[in-house]
């Protein structure tokens, strides 16, 4: 069975990623920290696991070695994207005021972002 940290360390490689690149998207103060998961001399804590698989776009049970397949399922893509959204501060505001609107201003703001779409296509 593969550990945690040997994942860990594939997974940084594999973007061509240094510890201490990680440790900062992860806003880890110390490399240590991140090393020290690595090196399987401690396990970081639920939330932060979390946000590992976020950083490295797979599940958090290939994290755990509960699966071989790193792909995360079109539900937790969903889920990921989210989450992302639903911690941004910037966006988040967006997320929170939303509900409040009047139909109007949703009709409005679907528009707009259907131009965006388009604008990328």
């Amino acid at each position: 069975m593969t550990t945690l940290g040997s994942r860990l360390t594939y997974l940084r490689e594999k973007h061509g990623w240094t510890k201490t690149y990680v440790a900062e998207k992860l806003n880890i103060k110390t490399v240590s920290t991140y090393a020290n998961w690595e090196y399987n001399l401690r396990q970081p804590d639920n939330d932060m696991l979390v946000k590992i698989a976020e950083l490295f776009e797979v599940s958090t049970d290939y994290l755990l070695g509960r699966t071989d397949n790193p792909a995360l399922t079109p539900q937790e893509k969903d889920e990921a994207a989210f989450q992302a959204f639903a911690n941004d501060p910037e966006l988040n505001v967006f997320y929170r005021e939303l509900p409040k609107s009047d139909e109007e201003a949703v009709r409005k703001l679907r528009n707009i972002w259907e131009i965006i779409k388009n604008e990328k296509k």
